[in-house]
């Protein structure tokens, strides 16, 4: 029978292996105490398994709050623990209920952390993954060789329905590739959905017709499961390609709602992901993450951005792209979508250290707040990447392309 394993980082005051045990037991047939029902039979096919404890270090100093330790030690160390698929069948939300759930509780660890999850073979026949991932973006933006451009309606919340629609209007004139709503909107007051999306359609459809490059626009549809179907259908009536899911806040299952209906490609935003991840000993890594939104079907996921405003580090950026673009099954890649406080200087860096033009690349303030206006900021953006990917450094660009120079001057020092 196929098996998942999950891999963990823990914590504990006791001995790992035997912290381990209490995982397995307390996530599958066990619990604090034997009971009459868990015969040998049943644990050989449901109980789970420690396949492996890897011990790392020592240290005098819990990560967070747990079980104290008699001898003012804790034990860390990567433990490896699979289930029989039949314990949950293809059922994402008990899947996650099974590998995080309660474990997070259990007082013999002062750290875990779900770093990976290997999934058998019969996961990518059963999901059918993003419905367009990059290529099928690619397609709908007729952008190829080099990231997609996009940015963030800005201010997040507070403009009106036409204010919107004239800033699509001047982003779409700039040659811009991709729009999104700020996660904080979805209907507001001064901006109903419906409303909002007639207004930015007319504008990109007409652009469209005028030009043969349409933009796609994500709009935030996040909501109740019944409204999001609903708003979805608006999208698709009015000509959109994109909707915009936060998907830590509507969860797995209204994500893989949405994503099964395959007609518009699904912007994953993943606000809310430092409480899942934030602390090196507590939460969800993201190569274990991007797994389960790629079964749910998501198109585009965030990765945050190379020098960023938050608190990620380059070098866990680096591999959150590397995760998003590695192969799972035959399904299509999910598009990496960097961003946070990114303009172009950061291209040269995200090149280097990727060697991937495969990326959703938004800016917000290094378009909106360019000096020679919004549409030098596109055009200085998609300077900067064909500088790079040519090799150039950002000091050379500067000087071949007064547009990204402008740039430099503006944002160099941030």
């Amino acid at each position: 029978m196929e098996r998942i394993t999950a891999t963990y980082f823990i914590e504990t005051a006791f001995a790992p292996a035997k912290a381990a045990e209490v995982l397995a037991g307390e996530q599958s047939s066990g619990t604090f105490v034997a009971v009459p029902g868990e015969t040998e039979e049943l644990k050989q096919r449901f109980a789970a398994r420690v396949e492996s404890v890897e011990a790392l270090e020592t240290v005098d100093t819990p990560a967070i709050p747990g079980a104290t330790s008699a001898t003012g030690k804790y034990h860390r160390a990567i433990v490896k623990v699979s289930w029989s698929i039949e314990n949950f069948g293809y059922n994402l939300p008990v899947l996650i209920s099974t590998l995080q759930g309660n474990l997070y509780e259990i007082k013999q660890f002062t750290g875990l952390k779900l770093m990976e999850i290997d999934l058998p073979v019969s996961f990518g026949n059963h999901y059918s993954g993003p419905a367009f991932g990059i290529e099928g973006c690619r397609r709908l933006t007729n952008v190829n060789d080099r990231p997609l451009i996009g940015t963030i309606i800005k201010p997040s919340i507070g403009l009106s329905v036409e204010q919107t629609a004239g800033i699509v209007k001047t982003l779409a004139e700039a040659g811009i590739d991709f729009i999104k709503d700020d996660e904080l909107l979805s209907s507001s007051a001064n901006s109903n959905f419906n409303d909002r999306v007639d207004a930015v359609m007319k504008v990109i459809n007409a652009h469209a017709d005028a030009t043969g490059k349409k933009v796609m626009y994500a709009f935030n549809l996040s909501g109740e499961v019944d409204e999001m179907l609903h708003r979805y259908d608006k999208i698709v009536q009015s000509g959109g390609t994109c909707a915009m899911v936060s998907i830590n806040s509507v969860g797995l299952s209204a994500v893989k709602k949405i994503g099964d209906q395959k007609q518009l490609a699904i912007h994953g935003h993943r606000n809310g992901w430092g409480m899942l991840t934030r602390h090196p000993l507590l939460g969800i890594d993201f190569k274990a993450y991007q797994k389960l939104w790629r079964l749910a079907g998501v198109d585009q996921l965030h990765v945050n951005g190379i020098q960023n405003k938050f608190w990620e580090s380059d070098d866990s950026v680096v591999r959150s792209i590397e995760a998003c673009l590695a192969p799972m099954y035959h399904h299509n890649t999910v598009l990496p979508v960097v961003s946070s406080g990114q303009w172009g200087g950061q291209a040269f860096e995200t090149y280097r250290r990727t060697k991937t033009v495969d990326l959703l690349y938004m800016a917000g303030g290094g378009i909106m707040a360019h000096p020679m206006g919004a549409a030098a900021g596109v055009t200085a953006l998609q300077q900067a990447w064909k500088a790079a990917v040519d090799g150039l450094s950002l000091e050379a660009a500067a000087k071949q392309y007064p547009g990204f120079k402008k740039s430099v001057e503006k944002f160099g020092s941030k």
